[in-house]
């Protein structure tokens, strides 16, 4: 038993892949956009080489350096769980690198230490990014493990602009006596204690550190960075009073986010989300080409733009929704086809001339009522396709594990979202031109510029029925983006 716990500290199941068959390909797509896999090898103090790889935009955007996110892995991970934070990450100009830690993956070295020796691998990384020039600021994302590696170096590096903390613990020794009564030993304390001290003995010959440096609480009330806390109410693992320790004492600016599920279960796309939303806080990426102003008013989404983080299937089915419903091409009970080659932003500027068909026609039936679309996501309450635009389909290997157990998921499949989280386009919605406003009489020659707009545009059946459609296309638009964005703060506060 207490070589069993030996290693579930310092020699887990150690993640053996291909990288060319778990990663990212060396060129992918996702949301339209090309990326590409730079595979590179560092060396860290102790002469381990760490296989790493960064994810970044082909081509690179000139004379605009990016902000990088380094994903730290669980104890039983390695580069391959970063997959789902280049899905999150990537489409807003936030670039990605991975690695395996020393002791995991494809890495050298023999053994983990639960993110003692991993905060000077993640020291190694952090240097290499800032000697490259193309690299403006770095955020941390560390699970497990990982969030306790990046805790003890954002105590040592002031500069990270941010860090997301899933699931650490407040310090080993604790959580040691905890997984006694998890896996029921019946043995007196003191018994328990004199085996931890022999662990203790084994562990620093042979791993090289001190299981009772393992403190997160010693850290974290000198930390100000800027942290986005998260944990599983279920984790039987490390428990969330884990995490409340640590939130209590931190220093910096905290946020907390508690989601259902257990230490190794996926996670919820409102915390993807909640993070893909931090990190665009904090590291203010540079942002792409925006819609035009007729757009902007049309789909007025407040303060968060199209590469936020929100969720773009969503605005792939209501964007192509409102262009059939214009060209009368589909019933709106059928789902419509969602394009995998384009981004959001490229069919916001293809709809351009349905805002000026609705703004033609909003002076003339400003007084129409808006009916209720039925079936606009064509799919079943409770699912949301958060990957389905991606162009690879890749297994994530398990995350931390409680004794060697682990559970696979791809990261580019449609995931269950629960009912509670779940965004549904069934409130109500008022049209945009529902407000009574009286247009002054047109002149002759504004007479036959309408006509000659509307024979070019607008078939006659549009008037009625669709143009409610089209009202309340736009109007859902906005409601259910801001719905989002005030669900998350609610979450957060």
């Amino acid at each position: 038993m207490i070589g069993q716990f030996i290693n579930f500290v310092i020699r887990p199941p150690r993640a053996d892949y291909n990288p060319d068959q778990y990663l990212w390909e060396k060129d992918f797509t996702l949301a339209g956009r090309a990326y590409k896999r730079q595979d590179l090898e560092l060396t860290n103090a102790r002469g381990h080489t760490l296989r790493c790889s960064h994810y970044l935009p082909s081509p690179f955007p000139e004379d605009t350096p990016l902000p990088c996110v380094i994903y730290c892995h669980g104890n039983s991970g390695c580069r391959a769980d970063a997959n789902e934070a280049a899905v999150i990450l990537l489409p807003s100009n936030i670039t990605v690198f991975a690695l395996d830690f020393s002791g995991s993956g494809l890495s050298d070295g023999d053994y983990v230490s639960l993110g003692w020796h991993e905060r000077d691998d993640l020291k190694v990384v952090v240097s290499y990014l800032r000697s490259n020039k193309q690299i403006s600021c770095i955020g941390l994302w560390g699970r497990s493990m990982g969030a306790v590696t990046s805790l003890l170096y954002g105590a040592e590096d002031p500069s990270i602009a941010g860090m997301v903390l899933d699931s650490a613990f407040a310090n080993l020794f604790d959580l040691m006596m905890e997984l006694v009564d998890v896996y029921k030993i019946r043995l007196p304390k003191f018994t328990v204690k004199m085996a931890v001290q022999y662990m203790r003995w084994v562990i620093q010959k042979k791993a090289k550190f001190d299981i009772m440096d393992l403190n997160c609480l010693k850290v974290a009330p000198k930390t100000f960075i800027p942290a986005l806390f998260g944990h599983a109410s279920e984790d039987k693992f490390i428990q969330p009073c884990h995490a409340d320790l640590i939130f209590n004492s931190y220093a910096g600016d905290k946020n907390m986010i508690k989601f259902d599920g257990d230490h190794n279960s996926s996670r919820p796309q409102f915390y993807y989300d909640s993070v893909s939303i931090f990190f665009f806080n904090v590291l203010h990426p540079p942002q792409t080409s925006a819609s035009s102003n007729k757009l902007e008013r049309y789909y007025d989404l407040g303060d968060l733009k199209v590469s936020a983080g929100m969720d773009e299937s969503l605005l792939y089915e209501i964007i192509t929704g409102l262009r059939s419903a214009c060209t009368d091409a589909a019933s709106s009970s059928v789902r419509p086809s969602i394009p995998t080659t384009k981004s959001v932003s490229e069919l916001l500027s293809e709809v351009a001339p349905l805002a000026n068909i609705v703004d033609s026609m909003a002076s003339e039936n400003a007084g129409l009522c808006s009916d209720e679309p039925s079936n606009l996501q064509g799919k079943p309450n409770g699912q949301s396709e958060c990957c389905s635009y991606t162009s690879s389909n890749r297994e994530s290997w398990g995350r931390c594990s409680s004794l060697g157990s682990s559970d696979e998921e791809s990261p580019a499949e449609c995931r269950t979202v629960d009912n509670s989280h779940e965004m549904t386009l069934k409130a109500s919605a008022t049209p945009l031109g529902s407000i009574q406003q009286k247009s002054p009489v047109p002149t002759k020659e504004e007479k036959k510029k309408k006509k000659k707009k509307k024979a070019l545009t607008v078939p006659k059946k549009l008037k009625g029925e669709k143009f409610e459609k089209l009202e309340a296309f736009s109007k859902r638009l906005r409601h259910c983006i801001l719905r989002r964005v005030n669900h998350h703060r609610h979450r957060s506060s």
